[in-house]
């Protein structure tokens, strides 16, 4: 590739930050009119080099060049002018307003005589219409934003990118919350961006994606470039021990969890609120990792809420060794010694402008509490140390705040929280979303010794080799309803795949 002519280059990128080189000497090279995957483990320094690139950070060093002419770059309005885009993991619209409204924040058309000026909506649907109609969108430009899906908002990003007329167009982690036939789509649109020589940075821990839409690949770790080579002379295998350092021959560790007596069982549960789930029976046993499997809109989400307190139901029973329990809030959860990891960790499990020790502690104060109703701050200190050993947490201090963290950190400092409250059911959902496949085994590593020292584990998962992988069973729901409950060691990809598509049993 040396002999290619470069879009964009970054060109020996430093950055560091308190206590941390985030970035040293990184140089990347972009060809144009290619997907370029950018790979590592969280904190390898992805996101900090994309955002010396989009202008949200200074680097301390290195120089950037478009068309082999450099580039000051300050903030993110140079970035636009000079051709670079970024579609953020994150989304973040202006939901109460519609389409071509958020597609042209900013820059409104107007029209009008001398200083007395109005927003043009006419000219400015008709550029929206264009726009979609150029990139094959099917979206109404009056339709309001907060209405639409993941995918359609995600659809919108993109367009609003190609508007500005960019010519390179960063994707974090585009695919995460999509569906399969969400993920064909942003493909297609990919692929026509790709033929009109843009070119996509794409950021995915997902390994059969990046194989299948990138032209190149770059991995980094620990703030450094390993290396670039081109998608096709790459495996797995090879990227993952290239990410990590090391050879991970096995995928999941061996686990030595012995399911045993029921402690959880759950019959007939049905939500009030209609398409949520109905009719659900299952057991949960002492030391067991039970899987749920499902499709996007199987309601696994909703069920594990209303185990938790989170939901309200209207029909069924649960019991807790072999005594019926109400759980009508999070309060009454804990009572009976239940823990919910939640599915969006940045939106409802860290607290982001609080440090470690505070965010591990704050589920759990009361044993914190000594004379006068005051906190003791070296009890506190000295579990979230403990915490912080034990789950191998990399900070340089529990002052550090959280959202300074990797995903894989910030999620074991919220499963830290959740143990402190001592409980004996942990309610996982998607616990390994976002993370990248080193912090995926210590992650994988932690929940299997819970299940070894008796804690039951109700795991939901949206990836199959996970499922399988982890799961003593595998219970597979399919809008709303229980399809079947298969025996994890034996059950197969199709197996799930049938019950997950099949229709359910009234």
């Amino acid at each position: 590739m040396a002999e290619d002519r470069f879009l964009l280059e970054l060109n020996n990128i430093s950055k560091q930050f308190p206590g941390v080189k985030a970035l040293d000497d990184v140089t990347l090279k972009i060809r144009p009119g290619t997907v370029h995957a950018l790979m590592g483990e969280n904190g390898a320094g992805k996101s900090t080099l994309m955002k010396c690139l989009f202008g949200i950070y200074t680097p301390d060093s290195g120089e950037i060049y478009m068309n082999g002419e450099k580039k000051n770059i300050t903030n993110s309005k140079d970035a636009l002018e000079n051709g670079i885009s970024m579609i953020h993991q994150e989304l973040h619209p202006v939901p109460y307003r519609n389409v071509m409204e958020n597609i042209w924040l900013g820059r409104f058309p107007t029209k009008g005589f001398g200083p007395i000026r109005f927003v043009d909506h006419k000219k400015m649907q008709r550029d929206t219409v264009r726009l979609f109609q150029d990139l094959d969108m099917d979206i109404d430009p009056k339709t309001i934003v907060g209405t639409l899906s993941v995918s359609k908002i995600q659809s919108i990003e993109i367009a609003k990118a190609v508007s500005f007329q960019s010519k390179v167009i960063v994707m974090d982690e585009p695919t995460s919350s999509l569906t399969g036939n969400e993920v064909e789509q942003l493909f297609k649109i990919i692929n026509e961006l790709r033929s009109r020589g843009v070119s996509i940075i794409y950021i995915s821990h997902k390994m059969e994606e990046i194989l299948r839409i990138s032209d190149d690949v770059t991995i980094m770790r620990d703030g450094k470039k390993i290396g670039t080579w081109p998608a096709a002379e790459l495996t797995t295998d090879l990227i993952i021990s290239r990410m990590v350092g090391r050879d991970l021959t096995e995928r999941f560790p061996e686990r030595s969890n012995v399911p045993g007596d029921v402690v959880m069982k759950v019959e007939g549960l049905t939500s009030p609120i209609d398409r949520s789930f109905k009719d659900v029976s299952f057991e949960l046993r002492k030391g067991e990792i039970l899987g749920i499997g499902g499709l996007v809109g199987a309601q696994r989400t909703e069920l594990i809420e209303a185990l938790f307190g989170l939901r309200a139901i209207s029909a069924g029973r649960i019991a807790m060794n072999g005594h019926e329990v109400s759980i009508k809030s999070p309060i009454d959860a804990k009572k009976h010694r239940i823990a919910l990891l939640t599915e969006e960790r940045r939106v409802t499990g860290i607290f982001p402008v609080l440090n470690i020790m505070e965010n591990t502690v704050i589920a759990n104060l009361d044993r914190y509490r000594s004379a006068r109703f005051l906190l003791s701050d070296s009890k506190m200190k000295r579990e979230v140390d403990d915490s912080i050993e034990k789950l191998r947490v990399k900070t340089p201090s529990m002052k550090q705040l959280i959202r300074n963290l990797s995903g894989g950190n910030q999620q074991k400092v919220l499963l830290a929280r959740w143990l402190l409250t001592d409980p004996d059911i942990l309610l996982l959902d998607e616990p390994t979303r976002g993370i990248d496949v080193g912090a995926k085994f210590e992650i994988y590593t932690i929940i299997a010794e819970l299940a070894r020292q008796g804690k039951s584990i109700v795991m939901i998962s949206s990836e199959m080799p996970e499922l399988l992988g982890m799961s003593d069973r595998i219970m597979v729901m399919r809008e709303g309803r229980l399809s079947g409950i298969v025996d994890g060691k034996h059950a197969t990809e199709e197996e799930i795949m049938r019950l997950a598509a099949q229709t359910s049993a009234s």
